[in-house]
């Protein structure tokens, strides 16, 4: 790659083994940091300077600033210059092995700590599901004198969860007000708090209100996408989000085993196993909290674990990766700067960055495409047990038959995003994931006509065995059957495993296409519609299989499998979208007065990940 112009093509193949996998980033990545379109994560609070606790005494060092462009090699490029500085910033060079150093401790010690939390969170705010098959229901609406099963007192405990995580999602903008450190550990103790305290729930009023408090609790963690964007370039983010992300279905795998496991051997316990679920999960959210405390950083430049020079390429290679440039001392690109703008210009700048996210269609549609598959997202993983139960299986089997579906997402979520980063495409496998999950849905969605049709079959045949005097259609009978549970239960495995996907892709696509001078408050700004708008899916999906829709839950399947077919139009559409807008910047018909061809490309900044 070449010219600026050239890179703001879709993408092509020449992509396809540019992007790190997780922990190792190669040489040849280097052709896809060419790419210095606006992005969201383009922060110069805290990562291009400013606000290092380390080596105040060197903070000139510290503090990068470009005059002009960015001397990567003889074309601009991390791979086109000399073989011993793959990367360069001004005078500050270092090798693509020293970057791949660095990336490998972000991703031992941030990634995979926030994809347990992550876990757990996923776990206390489903595991639900588990404890309503445990005997929950039973003795709550016995304890709240009623005995009427189609009250909806459930699918209330579920739906007052989503009201709150809607009305606090404005806590996704704390990222940019709060030390990383302080605002995690105290969101991951306000919900491993919450969640143990269901344990004695004495009625489903108090569960209902007990679940508000966790979707309050579990709001503040949905701009996680957001923060490992200070940490991690563009076309490494899909496959850093679907780390942390892919711990939702291995947490529902985990969850349905040790339900499983407290079901086994809490028969003759004197607690009840559903309130032992409860406490056993969630109380080590609170030891989490602790642990978060001390080993979350608030930047690349406050990561304990990194030695100084370590911190050093961790902000340089950002800044790359940006375009981002600083014309002196004064420039506020650096943290320093940033944090010294008066509070009224501050919220002047963050209304400007609202309304210009209100205005672009981009992140709007992003939002519809989470809304929709949240439709999905957030009604399988607590209704799966009880709808398992529905068809005929027990409350250990439908425990145990639970996991391995989501063990299988848990996989398929690491495959697609790995697909993506390397095809540096979202909209593609974002499609093929949808698809998947739609077709799954539509099978569970028919399999009661398919059903009734071989009843009917059955009948025919068994009248005619009947008037010839013989007899055998209850064996063909039994098999069918059989073979037809069979394949309900495979049906949810593509199903779940395709919204999975569909989630990481779109939540990277919509942190990429971030757009504006803002870079973090425009991604928190971007970002909080897609959850407000998002979460609204949720209000639905959490009210699509009730008691009385059972065993088939026709009404559900179609709602999800229609949603699923809209995400997939949806995003072929967007990358139309996308496609056009960059091929006019290319050509200069988005050119604005007295920028720069950096800036230009912000204007958009989507490409190539479209």
């Amino acid at each position: 790659m070449g010219e600026f112009g050239q890179q703001m093509l879709p993408a092509t193949s020449e992509y396809g083994s540019s992007s790190p996998g997780l922990g190792s980033l190669t040489p040849e990545s280097s052709d896809a940091d060419n790419f210095t379109g606006g992005r969201d994560n383009v922060v110069a609070d805290p990562l291009l300077g400013g606000g290092n606790d380390y080596d105040d005494d060197d903070e000139e060092e510290e503090v990068y600033e470009l005059s002009g462009g960015t001397p990567l090699g003889d074309r601009g490029g991390g791979g086109g210059g000399r073989r011993g500085a793959e990367r360069s910033r001004d005078d500050f060079v270092y090798t693509a092995e020293e970057e791949q150093a660095v990336v490998r401790k972000l991703d031992r010690r941030l990634v995979l700590f926030v994809a347990l939390l992550y876990m757990l969170s996923f776990l206390d705010r489903s595991n639900i599901g588990n404890a309503y098959v445990a005997g929950m229901d039973e003795d709550l609406l016995e304890r709240t004198h009623t005995k009427d099963g189609g009250s909806g007192y459930y699918e209330w405990a579920l739906t007052s969860f989503y009201v709150a995580y809607i009305a606090f999602e404005w806590m996704s903008l704390l990222w940019t007000r709060i030390p990383a450190h302080i605002y995690v550990s105290a969101i991951v103790l306000s919900w491993g708090v919450v969640a143990s305290l269901q344990a004695v729930s004495t009625s489903y009023p108090v569960l209902i209100a007990l679940r508000f408090l966790l979707g309050i609790g579990e709001a503040g963690f949905t701009g996680i996408p957001v923060y490992l964007s200070f940490f991690f370039k563009r076309e490494e983010l899909a496959l850093r989000t679907a780390v942390f992300i892919s711990a939702a279905p291995l947490a529902t795998a985990f969850g349905s085993s040790l339900a499983w496991l407290i079901l086994k051997l809490g028969e003759n316990s004197p607690i009840a196993p559903w309130r032992l679920l409860f406490l056993l999960e969630g109380f080590p959210g609170v030891v989490a909290a602790t642990v978060a405390f001390r080993v979350i950083p608030d930047s690349p430049a406050k990561a304990s674990y990194l030695s100084r020079r370590e911190r050093k390429i961790a902000r340089a290679r950002l800044s790359l990766d940006s375009g981002e440039k600083s014309h002196g001392p004064d420039d506020d690109s650096s943290g320093a700067g940033r944090r010294q703008v008066p509070w009224a210009a501050a919220a002047g700048a963050a209304r400007r960055e609202v309304l210009a996210v209100l205005a672009d269609p981009v992140p709007w549609a992003t939002a519809l495409i989470f809304c929709l598959t949240n439709t999905a997202y957030a009604s399988m993983p607590v209704f799966l047990p009880s709808v398992l139960a529905q068809m005929g299986h027990g409350p250990l089997a439908a425990q145990a038959l639970a996991a391995p579906p989501h063990l299988v997402a848990f996989a398929a979520v690491l495959a697609a995003a790995r697909w993506s980063d390397r095809s540096r495409s979202r909209a593609y496998p974002l499609a093929a994931c949808a698809l998947a999950s739609s077709a799954g849905y539509a099978f569970l969605a028919l399999s009661r006509g398919l059903n009734d049709a071989l009843e009917g079959r059955e009948g025919d045949g068994s009248s005619s065995s009947s008037s010839s005097g013989t007899e055998g259609g209850a064996g063909g009978g039994g098999s069918w059957r059989a073979l037809l549970g069979a394949a309900r239960y495979l049906a949810v495995y593509p199903a779940t495993a395709g919204f999975f996907c569909v989630v990481v892709l779109n939540i990277a696509w919509n942190v990429n296409n971030a757009r504006g001078a803002g870079g973090r408050a425009h991604g928190g700004a971007g970002f909080a519609l897609m959850q407000v708008l998002g979460q609204c899916g949720p209000l639905v999906g959490t009210r699509l299989y009730p008691k009385g829709d059972g065993p088939w839950f026709t009404r559900g399947m179609t709602v999800c499998s229609v949603a699923m077919l809209a995400v997939a139009a949806l995003a072929l559409v967007l990358r139309v979208y996308l496609a056009r807008a960059n091929r006019r910047l290319v050509r200069g018909d988005m050119r604005g007065e007295g920028q720069g061809e950096e800036e230009e490309e912000g204007l958009v900044g989507q490409t190539p990940f479209n």
